[in-house]
């Protein structure tokens, strides 16, 4: 699918319900991920974990699908990331935005992943797969995440090394980080796995939950409902196989008005 340049002109106003919003930066990960940043308007509020529905205006209407936001709620930007699929209706043309271009953030957040659908526990699980990530870039930044749990570990798996996004900000300026240093080095563990090439951990996500060496590794009881918590972003395989080991385990979902043992976000960009 050829891109139209004037696909990512800005329209002179927002359609109704999103904010129009400039491009500052942008960050191609691989040739299948990127990242970009965009300007915030002082009236989008949003909890950790939440996502929007953002895209381009494409042949006069919005052409839109569901990101979590990367960045806290802290932040005065907002940062996405994602996928870039060659023929996907908006990721092709979403993949070539630069600097100064405009983009649809909704003016309503959603989403599934907020601590406040889980009861309060000893372990959070984060378990990711590829851009799946996002929302938990958003989490580990939240000094609420670390009110309501005693630790939190990360778990992000990926075909390739370097698609492991964000890995250098996670595992090194964090742990520097003039506010959230302390909580991080003392309460978070980053897990990063490849599946396809040679890595120090090299296994998919449900083989380290089956085998056990996901707890064992860091010298922990196996998952248990009782003190474990967990939060799913994935592929549709990942989020489906994982809620089963879960669920053999007693683990029960979490919503707004029930708060469980686990919760899973359903919206993900595949196009």
């Amino acid at each position: 699918m050829s891109t139209d340049a004037s696909d990512l002109a800005a329209p002179v106003v927002a359609p109704p319900g999103f904010f129009l919003e400039t491009v500052r930066t942008v960050h191609h990960w691989t040739d299948r991920l990127f990242s970009f940043t965009c300007t915030r308007d002082p009236h989008f509020r949003f909890t950790a974990g939440q996502f929007a529905m953002i895209g381009l205006m494409v042949g006069g209407k919005p052409l839109v699908r569901a990101y979590s936001m990367v960045s806290p709620p802290w932040e005065d930007h907002l940062e996405f990331l994602s996928i870039k699929v060659q023929d996907g209706p908006l990721t092709s043309r979403l993949q070539h935005i630069v600097p100064g271009d405009r983009v649809l953030i909704g003016r309503k957040a959603t989403g599934t992943l907020v601590t406040d659908n889980l009861a309060p526990g000893g372990v959070l699980w984060f378990f990711a797969t590829g851009t799946g990530l996002a929302p938990f870039m958003s989490l580990l930044r939240e000094p609420g995440t670390y009110d309501r749990f005693d630790r939190v570990v990360l778990v992000h798996t990926v075909r390739q090394a370097a698609e492991l996004a964000y890995r250098e900000l996670i595992s090194k300026d964090l742990p520097a980080h003039e506010l959230l240093g302390e909580l991080v080095r003392d309460r978070l563990t980053y897990l990063p796995s490849v599946t396809r090439e040679p890595f120090a951990r090299q296994s998919r996500i449900t083989t380290m939950i089956e085998s056990g060496s996901l707890t064992a590794d860091l010298g922990l009881p196996p998952l248990s409902p009782e003190r474990d918590r967990a939060m799913l972003c994935g592929s549709e395989a990942m989020n489906a196989d994982v809620r089963a080991l879960l669920e053999a385990r007693g683990f029960t979902e979490g919503s707004n008005s029930s708060p469980g043992t686990y919760v899973v976000e359903k919206a993900f960009v595949t196009k």
